[in-house]
């Protein structure tokens, strides 16, 4: 089996309001290797997040391939679909928004446990686990998301995203809503899980210290186009394109 994880062939997304189309993604290809960790950096409506939902089928590709573990998954329904929700979690920009504020966070993290027929009493063993391995205690599966921290809803979202034990973990602006500090906790236990775990990870961000001290490889979007494509420290130390050149000046 090789080891790339995942892989995106000319990947396109139009969409269309009425008579007026706007062309989001426009023959993006990338590969993410197991294990690896790679960066989709760009300004706003650069093309990131739509990449991301194209990839966990929360938007149709217009155009393109998508392959997970060399598997054609760009079409996916019902259980193939469900089997790669295993495969692929997402943790999204705003914990908050993320939980049922109705629910406790042990409920939200245990509910893909439960929906796959493990009892209520090992679904409740392996959340607070789970929210150990994130730096949380286990007091925290009894707490509603209003009751913490965007730091500590963020810390569940992503006991919860570990939860089905997937092999890749799509954080989409996942610290960009936290203060710096919080930023920085995040951002170190991302490390750890990339370590310990054997994660494969694809970061959408546009903060390039987090980046350089995460990702092994960067895509750099313009427009929905590639402008550059390769390790953190080619394009940051020795950025090709001028786009690139101002994305960096713009956070030093």
């Amino acid at each position: 089996m090789t080891d790339i994880i995942l892989k995106a062939e000319h990947l396109k997304k139009v969409f269309i309001s009425g008579k007026k189309s706007m062309t989001a993604v426009d023959d993006v290809s990338f590969e993410l290797q197991r294990g690896e960790c790679l960066g989709i950096v760009g300004e706003s409506g650069s093309g990131k997040s739509t990449i991301a939902k194209m990839i966990t089928h929360l938007e149709p590709v217009t155009g393109g391939q998508i392959f997970l573990d060399e598997k054609n998954i760009t079409n996916a329904k019902g259980k193939e679909l469900r089997d790669i929700y295993q495969d692929m979690q997402m943790v999204f920009q705003m914990p908050m928004e993320s939980f049922d504020p109705r629910r406790t966070l042990g409920d939200g993290i245990g509910e893909s446990l439960r929906n796959m027929g493990i009892s209520h009493r090992e679904t409740r063993e392996r959340v607070e686990n789970l929210l150990e391995k994130c730096g949380l205690e286990k007091e925290f599966a009894d707490r509603y998301p209003h009751q913490v921290s965007g730091g500590q809803c963020q810390r569940a979202a992503i006991a919860r995203a570990l939860a089905v034990d997937p092999e890749i973990l799509i954080c989409d602006e996942a610290t960009s809503a936290l203060d710096v500090t919080v930023q920085k906790q995040i951002l170190e236990l991302l490390i750890e899980l990339k370590e310990k775990e054997n994660l494969s990870f694809l970061l959408i961000c546009h903060d390039l210290a987090l980046v350089q001290a995460l990702c092994d490889k960067v895509l750099v979007l313009y427009h929905g186009k590639t402008v550059e494509y390769g390790s953190p420290d080619e394009i940051i130390d020795h950025p090709k394109m001028d786009y690139t050149k101002r994305l960096i000046e713009s956070v030093l």
